[in-house]
């Protein structure tokens, strides 16, 4: 079992559930100054979250 391919495919899961909250939230958003704080953050973390999960699954070898 390799520790690291599971943190990166767990890190790869809470980037798209980011992604998908901030796709929600803009859907619904009002225009107001936190509604686009929210979208900021919330999408910055999970693009971070999403392309460093993927990183880690590619360039982690598969030593069995």
């Amino acid at each position: 079992m390799n520790l690291k391919r599971i943190f990166g495919a767990l890190l790869t899961i809470l980037g798209i559930g980011g992604l998908i909250y901030t796709a929600v939230v803009f859907t619904d958003t009002s225009g107001a100054t936190k509604d686009v704080k929210e979208l900021i953050i919330y999408g910055i973390l999970g693009i971070v979250f999403f392309i460093s999960g993927i990183n880690l699954v590619k360039t982690t070898k598969d030593e069995s």
